[in-house]
């Protein structure tokens, strides 16, 4: 089910590292917050209870291996996963790896700055996180 209205069912929502036919995961282009992925549902759905569960732990599975991933390649001090979608009712999950001298910490991304400027980091090129989390999808499986 799609919804023409709803930008994540019209576009891919941002740089596709990793798509299956349940979701996909995008790179979300932000240079303030370097590693900033999302973890997008394929089909239109609001909240994850309109998910049957296998479907629930499909999802939550790939957040998992972003934020594995992402930790392995980016080595931040903290990761913070959020689902809102308040502005986009269309279920997907925030992986955003945190720095303590980030320009929100420890506030959330959403919040007020703390302070000014970027703090620069070179991460790891698509590829190398798109199979870091493909290696993570992986060992979930054999789990």
């Amino acid at each position: 089910m799609t919804d023409s209205t709803c930008e994540l069912c019209a576009g891919p929502g941002g740089h596709v590292l990793w798509a299956d036919d349940a979701c996909r995961v995008i790179r979300v282009d932000d240079p303030v917050l370097p590693g900033f992925c999302r973890v997008i549902w394929n089909e239109h759905v609001r909240e994850m209870s309109d998910l049957p569960v296998a479907d629930r732990n499909r999802l939550m599975q790939v957040v998992f291996a972003v934020e594995a991933a992402l930790r392995e390649c980016w080595n931040p001090d903290k990761i913070n996963l959020a689902s809102f979608g308040n502005v986009v009712p269309h279920m997907h999950w925030h992986v955003i790896p945190r720095w303590r001298d980030d320009r929100f910490f420890p506030e959330p991304i959403w919040g007020k700055a703390q302070r000014d400027g970027v703090g620069q980091r070179s991460g790891p090129g698509d590829e190398r996180l798109t199979a870091a989390i493909v290696r993570h999808l992986g060992q979930g499986e054999q789990e």
